[in-house]
């Protein structure tokens, strides 16, 4: 019996060894897909809230909330054909208001970040029939109208209509041309930074539709080389960087019952911004926020169709700038068409605000030294707002609800960690998605009465792969700064983790103004990389310099006119600190960043050259002239106005501080961080006889992705940080 359970004991200790030994592979995060998070695809709500859509193995299910029995197949790929008995894949789609008719696109290909063309179908679900939607080419952002009626699109860089009763379509312009006129789509820098494709709407009457144009014409042209070919082919695109001349914007409605258009007067300068457009309660009544091009003068306009007139109805100035994710995302109008709901900076502090229209008054909903990131909307029966903010922590997120007057604020979601939320039309319910550090996210539906209805998917194997592999979670700390404020990080650590050790690190950085990456919220790709790391010896870090987001306007904002000072210094103040703690070797520091953070990655390693040994910066901004107008000049102004914030820190001008290990990524087809940024670097490297590991990528555009890509640059920068730090 003793000699057994000698037997048994060591089995069951080979099978604990072989069992932690399971390791991570850069195939299993980048071909595999083995940790994929699961989440629901295109999950939306019936207009009645009482049943939410998804997407599934490609089948659209409505699933009834109070009965799942209920619940019904609305499509299914598989078994609905065209008339030709052709099958269609599913890749997006939306129900007409009454549900019977369902838009259906397909065959999609991607343009650029938010922009895409697509094949439509519709389906009638009482006929059963499936229908082109349209010939004559691909389409850009269909929309039901609100009655069902009507779908409009758009089709090279031109706005049209169809009726779907007669099959006619209707074209609302003709004169859209490519790299000159655009109707009904952004230009590549509204897309990009004011985080918007679709340029049209319809009115809810459904007899009108308004549009932007945006005018080219004088935008200068960006040209990159497409490889492949025996003879590269030119991609020509109009791009405007920092201080050179941008698209002229105005608005237009479509009247379609007299096929006529009505013209939107924006006023009388044309270098400025619209950012945002949206219809009112009001059918007569569009909205639209005018913005310099400085962007720190903001204006609410309400556009009259019937004496086709513009009233200002909202005013902000600063001397900084005006974010319009801050502002313009959250406009929501009352059903009284008196009054709106707003969110602003204006305090120190991202809050809610109510105003009257017709007489400016104005009342804080929300207030305090914390931030409100999201205004999710407003239950008019009940007089109740649901938000979600940053009170509790910065590095966290909960979803609450308050009153209009302002009284009753209560917290309905508030796990530790990041709690998001969906609400139905009628505020009944929510699909609140919650995750942490510590647990991948679980999607439930709720109550706003009762609670807890059901749990939706709790990615259960996921879970169980980070007990699996043995995965360390992220471990929050605070940096104390000279001020008495503080820079927030989290750390890596290996599950046997010795103290008594010296450990090299790796340390991570975005760092761009208002963004945030010390978050308690479960991790993406990269996490699983740092597993990878870890088993191999390294420590990974993260801090969050001044000028990033969630912790107010005066630590955000701190940066303004100068990008790349304040945050580099931050970055070589926490690297100093890591390297005072016992455990961490100071002569092995290294950085890496992607975008700003490759911008972030170079300028540490140059200008902290005493400190960090290696960085990897891919896909970087090298001098904030090669960017664009509307991000480059809401931080640094124009470069004719203030060229020493341009100049000044650019890694190209600290090329001759180099003496660590740099290795500089970048891929050739990159529409957003032009190739050009790591030209420019490379050759001033070069005129410095800096020696520099460089790698390109192809055609890649600035995610570097596509087939086996992202596992060769994963697999190029671990080889590289084995040999370099």
């Amino acid at each position: 019996m003793k000699i057994n359970a000698y037997l048994i004991g060591i089995l069951v200790l080979c099978s604990l060894h072989l069992h932690a030994q399971k390791e991570i592979t850069l195939t299993d995060i980048w071909r595999n897909g083995t940790f994929q998070q699961k989440n629901i695809q295109n999950l939306n709500w019936t207009e009645d809230g009482q049943s939410y859509l998804e997407l599934k193995a490609g089948k659209i299910l409505k699933t009834n909330i109070q009965d799942p029995s209920k619940s019904e197949v609305l499509f299914d790929e598989k078994s609905i054909k065209t008339a030709s008995g052709e099958m269609i894949r599913v890749q997006k789609f939306s129900l007409s208001s009454d549900e019977q008719k369902i838009l259906i696109g397909t065959a999609s290909e991607a343009i650029y970040r938010r922009s895409s063309t697509e094949t439509n179908y519709v389906f009638d679900r009482t006929t059963q029939q499936l229908k082109l939607l349209v010939a004559g080419g691909k389409q850009m952002h269909a929309s039901f109208s609100p009655d069902g009626k009507k779908v409009a699109f758009v089709r090279e860089n031109n706005l049209y209509w169809v009726d779907l009763a007669t099959g006619m379509e209707k074209a609302v312009t003709t004169s859209g041309k490519t790299n000159s006129i655009i109707h009904g789509v952004c230009d590549w820098v509204y897309e990009e930074e004011f985080s918007f494709s679709k340029a049209f709407a319809w009115a809810p009457d459904s007899k009108k539709i308004a549009f932007y144009t945006f005018d080219e014409t004088q935008v200068p042209v960006y040209n990159m080389q497409m490889w492949g070919e025996l003879y590269p082919k030119d991609y020509r695109y109009k791009y405007p960087k920092a201080g050179e001349a941008n698209s002229i914007v105005t608005l237009s409605i479509a009247l379609i019952e007299t096929n006529s258009i009505q013209n939107v007067n924006v006023g009388p300068i044309k270098d400025q911004y619209i950012p945002r457009m949206k219809w009112t309660k009001n059918a007569d009544v569009l909205a639209f926020i005018r913005l310099n091009r400085l962007q720190n003068h903001m204006e609410l306009i309400h556009h009259h169709l019937t004496q086709a007139s513009e009233t200002v109805v909202y005013e902000e100035k600063t001397d900084t700038s005006i974010e319009i994710e801050s502002i313009g995302n959250d406009i929501t109008y009352l059903s009284d068409q008196k009054s709106f709901l707003f969110t602003s900076e204006k305090s120190g502090f991202k809050h809610i605000y109510w105003q009257d229209i017709a007489t400016g008054k104005q009342r804080a909903i929300t207030q305090g030294n914390w931030e409100v990131d999201d205004l999710y909307g407003y239950n008019e029966k009940t007089k109740t707002l649901y938000f979600n903010s940053t009170e509790r922590t910065p590095i966290g997120r909960d979803v609450y609800q308050i009153s209009l007057d302002g009284s009753g604020k209560k917290l309905i979601a508030g796990l530790t960690g990041t709690n998001t939320a969906t609400f139905s039309p009628d505020y009944s319910y929510y699909i609140l998605t919650h995750s942490s550090a510590k647990s991948p996210a679980k999607i439930s539906l709720n109550s706003t009465k009762t609670g807890l209805v059901r749990v939706l998917e709790d990615n259960a194997k996921l879970a169980s792969q980070v007990t699996e592999y043995q995965m360390s979670p992220r471990e929050f700390f605070e940096i104390p700064l000279a001020n008495g404020d503080h820079l927030n990080g989290y750390t890596i650590k290996p599950a046997n983790f010795d103290p008594n050790k010296k450990y090299p690190v790796l340390m991570h950085v975005y760092g761009g103004p208002g963004s945030q990456q010390v978050l308690d919220v479960f991790p993406a790709a990269d996490y699983y990389w740092y597993q990878m790391l870890l088993k191999k010896g390294y420590l990974i870090y993260c801090i969050d310099n001044r000028g990033t987001g969630a912790r107010g306007v005066a630590f955000k904002k701190i940066t303004y006119q100068n990008l790349g000072k304040i945050e580099v210094e931050d970055q070589i103040f926490a690297a100093k600190y890591l390297g005072g703690l016992p455990y961490v070797d100071a002569s092995r520091i290294g950085i890496w960043g992607w975008s700003y953070g490759g911008f972030m990655s170079a300028n540490c390693l140059m200008q902290g050259a005493s400190v960090f040994k290696a960085a990897i910066s891919v896909a970087p901004v090298t001098n904030w002239r090669f960017y664009d107008s509307i991000y480059t000049e809401r931080y640094q102004r124009t470069p004719q106005e203030n060229p020493h914030g341009y100049d000044d820190n650019s890694p190209v001008n600290h090329v001759e501080k180099l003496k660590g290990n740099l290795l500089l990524v970048h891929g050739t087809g990159d529409d957003n961080v032009h190739f050009q940024n790591s030209v420019a670097l490379e050759d001033a490297l070069i005129k410095a006889n800096k020696q520099f590991q460089s790698f390109y990528y192809p055609n890649r555009n600035h995610g570097i992705s596509g087939g086996n890509t992202r596992l060769h640059l994963y697999q190029m920068m671990t080889d590289f940080l084995e040999k370099n730090l």
